[in-house]
């Protein structure tokens, strides 16, 4: 039996860095030359060349060209469940989903210019577009599992007793359904993706008026107060 060494942790999180430094190469990569050139006419070497790996690397990380094409970062869903998951369980589902998307959206606001490059390309490809809002879809799914289990967690350990399982949409221990996330996750989760997108258009449309935190905070507010109607 091999134990883990202290060598053997560091040498495994600089594998685990590195992969996702590839990986992010290779995804800027191709965005930067759909961008400039669409996304039909870019080819795996081409964003290999750019990326400065071979081809076999690239299809270490992605089934086909268009994969590199469809989503900017793959880790960040799983990022943000785990910090939603890792949140303080005196926070409310929504301030705890706020803050973790809050947590993960800086990093997309340090990387602007390839957002936007990126959903410029997704504009401009129908089938690319739809391939995206597939994996958003992936994306909620898994969020409102996330929300569904943190919700079944405060229930067990305040023994909620049934109240709180209606709130998860699931049912005792033995139910085959019980991990299946009800109606509370599922709007929850779908409500932070809308939130997110809407977000990031109002900043884009508008880089001046305020800093993208600000925007996000605003949106997440306006969902906590009910959405009440704009003063005239």
């Amino acid at each position: 039996m091999h134990i883990m060494t202290g060598k053997d942790a560091v040498r495994g999180g600089l594998r685990e860095r590195k992969k996702r430094a590839t990986r992010a190469a290779l995804t800027e990569a191709a965005v930067r030359l759909a961008a400039e050139h669409g996304a039909d006419q870019v080819t795996v070497e081409a964003i290999s060349a750019s990326a400065g790996v071979s081809v076999r690397t690239f299809f270490n990380y992605f089934d086909s060209r268009d994969d590199a094409f469809v989503v900017v970062d793959a880790d960040a869903s799983e990022r943000v469940r785990q910090a939603f998951l890792a949140a303080p369980p005196e926070f409310p589902p929504l301030e705890a989903l706020r803050d973790a998307l809050a947590a993960e959206l800086r990093e997309a606001e340090r990387q602007h210019e390839l957002w936007s490059l990126h959903a410029r390309v997704l504009r401009s490809a129908p089938h690319l577009l739809v391939r995206n809002l597939g994996a958003q879809m992936a994306d909620e799914s898994g969020l409102a599992e996330a929300i569904a289990r943190r919700i079944r967690a405060g229930d067990d350990s305040a023994d909620a007793g049934h109240a709180g399982e209606s709130a998860a949409g699931t049912a005792r221990e033995g139910d085959p359904d019980r991990a299946a996330p009800g109606l509370y996750p599922r709007l929850l989760a779908a409500v932070a993706g809308t939130a997110v997108r809407v977000s990031v258009q109002h900043w884009c449309e508008r880089p001046d008026e305020l800093p993208f935190a600000d925007v996000f905070r605003e949106v997440f507010d306006l969902l906590a107060t009910g959405l009440p109607a704009p003063a005239r």
